[in-house]
């Protein structure tokens, strides 16, 4: 059994670090600083903005502990043989449920202010909503260059662009209040707002679910995979290819590499799977996969999960 061996993350690099934590910072500040004002003027909008960029701050600190864990590398024991990579992946299923818990609180609630609208004061609101625009701006610019070669980092800057779309409906939504009086806009604006939370909470929830059912990544074409592997020197024949990922990142393949009758020795079979490796390396984001190397007829004494 052949094995070949890549466990750092292809996603967030360590040199993206000092990028996510200025913008955690700031976004964090923002949060408190909204919350705050919703608190004292009863604004459903700022509110809920506020929950989205508590939910986006969560989502930086999974990207920083997915960097934290491809630095040091949690090291696999007896039970965990993948160390604890698939912590970021069960706080991912947190965060998407937080996301539609919110939701709901937010739709209820706008709902009953439409209702039954509650007076508020909308400069302050304006004021919270123009400064977090401004750092979300500040946000997306940090985070631009690095979003170009990290998916972890493009995922944060859509937050962000989120969050930036956010603070807009809160300044609209004041701007109306302070020129019409209607302060049923601030109810609207928080519709808005959760209408920007859950397309993104469900696409999280379904990739949770993706990872956690073990299905194939959605960028690995297994037909072109097992292609690949058929075409490489020694080989006769692939079966049971599985490919699924551990985190973000990290995705594994395993498979049963049938050998030509030609391959007898050990260094020929050593030969096969650096060929194979240097395949999977070259055209496919693999970090870890495992090749039985078997001769003809070997199938058919063995069960098969897969063709």
């Amino acid at each position: 059994m052949g094995h070949g061996h890549d466990h750092a993350p292809s996603g967030t690099g360590i040199q993206h670090r000092r990028k996510l934590v200025l913008v955690l910072a700031l976004t964090a500040s923002v949060l408190v600083v909204q919350a705050v004002v919703a608190m004292v003027t009863g604004s459903l909008a700022l509110l809920a903005d506020a929950g989205h960029m508590l939910s986006d701050s969560i989502g930086l600190v999974m990207a920083l502990a997915a960097i934290a864990v491809a630095q040091r590398g949690a090291p696999p024991g007896s039970r965990r043989t993948f160390g604890y990579h698939r912590t970021e992946i069960l706080a991912a299923g947190a965060n998407g449920l937080l996301l539609i818990g919110l939701c709901a609180w937010i739709v209820l609630s706008a709902i009953g202010r439409l209702g039954d609208p509650v007076d508020l004061e909308a400069w302050p609101v304006l004021a919270a909503g123009a400064v977090g625009l401004v750092v979300n701006v500040i946000g997306l610019m940090v985070l631009r260059s690095g979003a170009q070669d990290s998916l972890n980092v493009r995922g944060a800057y859509l937050e962000v662009l989120g969050d930036a779309l956010g603070s807009v409906a809160v300044i609209v939504s004041s701007v109306v209040i302070l020129l019409t009086g209607w302060v049923r806009a601030d109810a609207v604006a928080s519709l808005a707002i959760a209408t920007l939370i859950l397309p993104r909470a469900i696409s999280l929830l379904r990739d949770v679910v993706a990872v956690l059912m073990e299905s194939s990544p959605a960028d690995v074409d297994l037909d072109e995979l097992r292609r690949h592997i058929l075409e490489a020197p020694g080989v006769a024949d692939v079966h049971d290819l599985h490919v699924w990922t551990i985190t973000s990142g990290m995705p594994v393949m395993s498979a049963h590499v049938v050998v030509e009758d030609s391959i007898e020795a050990m260094g020929q079979a050593h030969e096969v799977l650096d060929g194979l490796r240097s395949c999977l390396s070259e055209h496919f984001d693999v970090a870890h996969s495992t090749l039985q190397l078997e001769p003809r007829g070997h199938a058919d004494s063995e069960p098969h999960l897969h063709a």
